[in-house]
């Protein structure tokens, strides 16, 4: 028996190797001669950076950078596949958990210590770097980012752009000659989890902006400020989906960097060897915190499923609970939605109620 355990982290509860790991622990209550495959992934937000470093030899580094208003923040970032794969997460310099949700201010907040990451992985040596970009707290198009790799942001007057995405205002010229030509080397892939546009009614600042502490007049000033990102770097990037994930950030890393957009779970499952590691399996174990209609658009259980489905192996998705339209997932290749069970006791924890729910379920079918 060959089973392929591949979970999303169950956020606010679980890392995706620790659901992994509990998962695994139930199989074999279940069948201890059960050969193990364990892939924890994620989809391109918050968990990318230890999915990645959890596939294999993965060198966790951290870097002080300058966080999304400018104090200092340590933040991890890794090295795989011997040193030649770089893995940043936005979350780590310009995620929402670094500031009190009392000074969010996405008019404000910047991408300049994600550059620094991205500059700390360029300096280490890699050919390729994987960019996690969700839970940004920033609505600056990726100007930030761009300024700490040595782009200058001019306005009519030549004078440099303050930070933050509002300044974008005034763009009126770009100039790249400060710029290490180190980076025409590197690929970039960004690992995004969203597919909207830099601007419109379904873009960075009309969609997001509110959830990182916009009200409707702010949000009206950050859509003129990416509309005039949009004239500078085209309407063709700017309208690429995913552009406009991590308040614009998508559409500032390919104009920027060249980077290549792709979702999330899939770019992840891939790093991760999940076709290889379905190759002759018996059952594949996935699962998330909460599964629910939007599960099926994307998430990183769903490419398990899939691929597994594909393949003709059933999939279970062990969730820590459902919401309405959960079972959109089992037209998705999910053969079995098993939800975790109550606590069998007030010290239990969730690793354990995953474990025992896991158990449970593998004896009934």
């Amino acid at each position: 028996m060959i089973v392929v355990i591949a979970p999303n982290p169950f956020k606010g509860t679980l890392t995706a190797r620790e659901a992994a790991e509990a998962i695994a622990l139930g199989v074999l209550d279940w069948h201890p001669g059960a050969e193990i495959r364990c892939l924890p992934l994620a989809d391109g937000g918050e968990g990318t950076l230890d999915a990645l470093l959890g596939t294999g030899s993965g060198q966790r580094r951290t870097t002080i950078v300058q966080g999304p208003l400018g104090a200092p923040v340590e933040a991890v970032w890794g090295l795989i596949e011997g040193g030649s794969v770089g893995v940043v997460e936005l979350a780590q310099s310009s995620g929402m958990a670094l500031i009190p949700r009392s000074t969010w201010d996405p008019g404000l907040t910047t991408t300049y210590g994600f550059g620094q990451l991205l500059e700390s992985a360029r300096r280490a040596g890699v050919g390729r770097i994987i960019a996690g970009i969700g839970g940004s707290i920033t609505n600056d198009g990726g100007a930030g980012m761009a300024q700490a790799l040595g782009v200058r942001l001019l306005d009519s007057h030549g004078r440099d752009l303050p930070r933050g995405g509002l300044a974008l205002a005034d763009l009126a010229r770009v100039d790249s000659q400060g710029v290490d030509p180190d980076w025409r080397r590197i690929d970039v892939e960004v690992a995004a989890d969203v597919t909207n546009p830099l601007t419109g009614i379904d873009g960075a600042s009309r969609v997001y902006a509110p959830q990182k502490g916009a009200d409707a007049d702010l949000c009206e000033a950050l859509e003129l400020a990416l509309m005039r990102l949009r004239e500078v770097i085209g309407p063709e990037l700017a309208d690429t989906p995913g552009a406009g994930a991590a308040g614009g950030l998508g559409a500032g890393l390919m104009y920027f960097l060249g980077a290549k957009l792709r979702g999330g779970a899939a770019l992840l499952a891939d790093v991760a060897g999940l076709d290889g590691a379905l190759i002759g399996a018996d059952l594949v174990i996935t699962g998330e915190g909460r599964v629910d209609a939007q599960s099926a658009f994307g998430k990183g259980p769903i490419e398990v499923a899939r691929r597994a489905a594909a393949a003709g192996i059933p999939v279970l998705l062990a969730a820590g609970s459902t919401g309405t339209g959960w079972e959109r997932v089992l037209s998705e290749g999910v053969s079995e939605v098993i939800v975790a069970a109550p606590p069998a006791a007030a010290a239990e924890g969730p690793a354990a109620r995953l474990r025992r729910t896991v158990e449970g379920a593998l004896r009934n079918r």
